[in-house]
């Protein structure tokens, strides 16, 4: 912390000494204290290699990403033994704590690896694309791959059928340096994208809908992800480019009953806090409350770019015409010719361009060169914000 450098930390251990009595949980309690000094200060990662139990489990958590080892490594707060004594629920260290169940369900893991030696491999990697700390900058490499480099295949890459699902890892790759991408939580919440790559040889987050999965829509878990992800990269100076392909909020009940509400507004909290370079590409769908929370202009955005096939509205436009002219159902062809009329009307990117909120519409082929633009303009941005001790995110 002294000499802001990046901290690793590789836990293999079993918990606690129950011999050293309250003095083991002292020193847990200093690490701990050290880990939320270091936090946004400099780049905390930790690799679990082994068994990590009980109050080991806490150092971790509050470091900025965790890896772990395939049927190796396991994380929990208390083991089989103490569940099956407490609970009657039998179950093993795997099933409990295993590098699937965190990758997938819980979000504690922001990945998996096969062995140990892929893990540290995979973390040099990563190092590569951080800064060591919050005030010296993204790291440059020299890159060559030509910053106006035009991809025609992007022209083509939206589906004429709306509907249609395409892959939005696969734009991302063909945007950044020479395709390398390092994606955090892969496994979880495939609803949307976050991962490192670099334009001109500097680090840049993604963020991006995935219409690949439940067609891209935010649901809780996609809000957490991507909010942490967000706070990571203003935490330590890095641009965030923001695709978006997103039809609104997950509806349901689950969702409800699981605060989506509360979720929800941890990504938006992040977008509008955040200080550093923001760019948003609309690719296509940018409906509702979920246009405005992924990185619009009006929660901070700097440079939001839409393609011509993009359709930003408070709805699509079957869903918009059923609820305003309710009193025609009855005739299809009526129907038809509103649904074609609100398309026009309300769908086009140009609309949302006429107000101010999209700032170009571009085409596909020219998106690399247009962010390599805009955020070499925004390389110097300084903003302000008011004092405070601290801000309140809706945990």
């Amino acid at each position: 912390l002294k000499m802001r450098a990046p901290i690793i930390g590789i836990f293999d251990a079993g918990g606690a000494r129950i011999q050293e009595g309250v003095a083991a949980l002292g020193g847990y309690g200093e690490v701990f204290r050290r880990n939320v000094m270091a936090s946004g200060v400099i780049p905390q990662i930790s690799v679990i290699m082994g068994p990590c139990a009980g109050g080991d489990v806490y150092s971790p958590a509050m470091t900025d990403f965790i890896f772990m080892v395939r049927d190796t490594s396991y994380m929990f707060v208390t083991g089989p033994d103490v569940v099956k004594t407490v609970t009657n629920e039998v179950v093993t260290a795997e099933e409990l704590g295993g590098a699937k169940v965190h990758t997938t369900k819980s979000s504690i893991a922001d990945g998996s690896f096969e062995n140990d030696v892929e893990a540290i491999l995979q973390i040099r990697r990563l190092l590569d694309f951080l800064p060591a700390n919050n005030s010296d900058g993204v790291p440059e490499l020299e890159s060559f791959d030509d910053v106006n480099r035009l991809d025609a295949s992007l022209d083509t890459l939206i589906p004429d059928n709306p509907n249609k699902p395409y892959d939005m890892g696969e734009l991302i790759r063909r945007v950044i340096d020479e395709g390398d991408f390092f994606e955090i939580q892969a496994a979880y919440a495939r609803n949307i994208i976050t991962g490192f790559g670099r334009i001109e040889g500097r680090t840049v987050g993604f963020v991006a809908n995935q219409p690949l999965v439940l067609a891209g829509v935010l649901d809780s878990d996609a809000s957490r992800k991507a909010a942490r992800f967000v706070r990571y990269c203003d935490a330590f100076g890095i641009p965030i480019v923001t695709f978006v392909d997103v039809p609104g909020f997950l509806p349901g009940t689950a969702q409800e009953y699981g605060g989506l509400i509360k979720h929800g507004a941890k990504l938006l909290f992040a977008y509008s806090q955040a200080t550093v370079p923001l760019v948003t590409i609309i690719t296509r769908k940018a409906f509702g409350g979920a246009y405005t929370v992924m990185a619009s202009k009006h929660v901070g955005a700097d440079v939001n770019y839409a393609w011509p096939t993009a359709q930003i509205a408070v709805m699509g436009a079957k869903g918009a015409v059923e609820i305003i002219f309710r009193s025609e159902l009855g005739d299809p062809e009526k129907i038809a010719v509103r649904t074609g009329e609100y398309e026009d009307r309300f769908l086009s990117p140009f609309v949302a361009a006429e107000r101010g909120y999209i700032d170009e519409v571009i085409m596909p082929h020219s998106t690399r060169r247009r962010i390599a633009r805009a955020l070499g303009m925004l390389r110097t941005k300084k903003m302000e914000q008011p004092w405070k001790k601290h801000d309140n995110i809706p945990l």
